[in-house]
């Protein structure tokens, strides 16, 4: 009997186990179908200087869309930018499991140097009429008074390595994309179409969007089909930190508040105590530290930069009429100008920059030395109240009131005594010593001249 019912209740549960998985089909076939959601896709500007604020922006719109928009696009318009910024924007793009797509637009745009990496690294490249790209060569500033020129051939090697390895993953012409930086060359929006460097040519976003329509790419997350069309549109501005690491890290704002920083804090050094200097100097120097750890630095200049404080600082000390001063602006300057080392930043930059470095360092070098000889002179002059206001003054007495006596003294009335003699009225009497509202005198000579009023 039991032998029966253990035989029973296998049965029913192999029963159960072959009907359950009809019965699950059958529930999702009457199961009512919900349509799929309106895409999504977001959307973010790099404009100006490719910087670290542009970098974290970026990962921090693609960490977002994971799940959430049908993809990311990027709107380029910059004349590039830090090597280090790029390189990791690029690590973002390429971990993305949501597709990227690189768009030049609005017209009259460029994405030139490190915005032509940024361009050939989207899963999906395009550009609107009228715009460029290209022009990736690597630069490195010159003597002064000449223009930049290529960097060294290792430099280039490596960033066309690297460029050819992008355009061979997004299946582009890997050789083309290594004469952007090779070459120098530069591409028209049709040009970089017709050589299959770009997907699309369209003027606006939305058409973009149409286009793109059901392209199949390859993300981290493997075969991807996008679906744009008709899709909402979700702008993302950077947030409040982003925007202050995107002005940090941006060498010309770096060297001004490092600028600032060491004037202030040298004129603080020569004059402690008014406390404005010295938290001006100390934040600007913090911040300034803060954005040279995002790019490459040139230590040499570093060196002439401390050199050149050093000899604003002796001119304040030992005053030898500017020549220390002018070694030190001369120092100051060939540091700023040759202190940020980054092959991707456009030539333009590299001209405005030297006109900076020569304003600020002149400018901020003649008023420090000003500033620091001012207070070295202020340093050196008598205290002109205390106990030794009077040290070395004359006095007339205009009243006798044994022990005491009234004496005038830079037009002003004090009680005085003199310890071997008598005060008269009309006896010029030197001043030897303060003690609180009286004074100590001595007979200056025994001669009597007339009371002046």
């Amino acid at each position: 009997m039991r032998n029966k019912c253990f035989i029973s209740m296998a049965v029913a549960i192999i029963f159960m186990l072959l009907i359950a998985p009809l019965a699950v089909l059958a529930q999702a076939e009457n199961t009512p179908v919900e349509k799929p959601a309106v895409p999504v896709v977001y959307t973010l500007q790099v404009e100006g200087m490719v910087t670290a604020g542009n970098s974290r922006h970026i990962e921090r719109v693609i960490e977002q869309a994971q799940g959430k928009a049908s993809a990311v696009v990027i709107i380029l318009d910059t004349p590039g930018g830090l090597v280090s910024a790029t390189l990791d924007i690029m690590k973002t793009m390429s971990a993305s499991r949501v597709p990227v797509i690189t768009y030049v637009n609005p017209e009259g745009a460029i994405a030139a140097s490190a915005g032509t990496f940024i361009l050939v690294a989207g899963h999906v490249a395009a550009m609107s009429p009228g715009t460029t790209c290209g022009a990736a060569m690597p630069v490195t500033m010159s003597t002064p008074g000449e223009t930049t020129q290529p960097a060294d051939q290792k430099t280039i090697n490596f960033l066309a390595g690297h460029m050819r390895s992008i355009a061979r993953e997004r299946s582009k012409p890997a050789d083309l994309a290594g004469k952007f930086v090779t070459d120098n060359l530069s591409m028209t929006a049709n040009e970089a179409l017709d050589a299959e460097v770009i997907d699309y040519l369209c003027p606006t976003l939305e058409e973009l969007l149409e286009s793109v329509e059901g392209k199949g790419v390859t993300t981290a997350a493997g075969k991807t089909i996008i679906h744009t069309s008709k899709a909402g549109i979700i702008n993302f501005e950077m947030n409040l930190e982003e925007k202050a690491t995107n002005s940090v890290s941006n060498p010309t704002v770096a060297m001004l508040l490092l600028m600032i920083g060491i004037f202030a804090l040298t004129i603080a050094f020569k004059s402690p105590g008014t406390l404005v200097p010295e938290i001006t100097g100390v934040i600007c120097l913090l911040l300034a530290l803060f954005g040279l750890g995002f790019f490459e630095i040139n230590l040499a200049a570093g060196l002439f930069i401390i050199g050149g404080i050093a000899l604003l600082i002796a001119e304040a000390f030992t005053p030898t009429f500017g020549i220390l001063a002018v070694g030190g602006a001369v120092s100051l300057i060939l540091g700023m100008i040759f202190f940020p080392v980054e092959p991707l930043m456009s030539r333009q930059w590299f001209s405005s920059f030297r006109i900076m470095a020569l304003g600020v360092g002149s400018l901020g070098a003649l008023f420090v030395t000003v500033a620091l000889v001012g207070i070295y002179r202020a340093h050196r002059l008598r205290p002109f109240q205390g106990e030794a206001e009077f040290d070395e003054k004359t006095g007339i007495v205009v009243k006798s009131d044994p022990p005491y006596a009234q004496v005038k003294v830079q037009g002003e009335i004090w009680r005085a005594y003199a310890e071997e003699n008598t005060l008269k009225p009309g006896d010029r009497v030197r001043i030897l010593s303060r003690d609180g509202i009286t004074l100590r005198v001595g007979l200056q000579s025994e001669h009597k001249d007339k009371v002046q009023e």
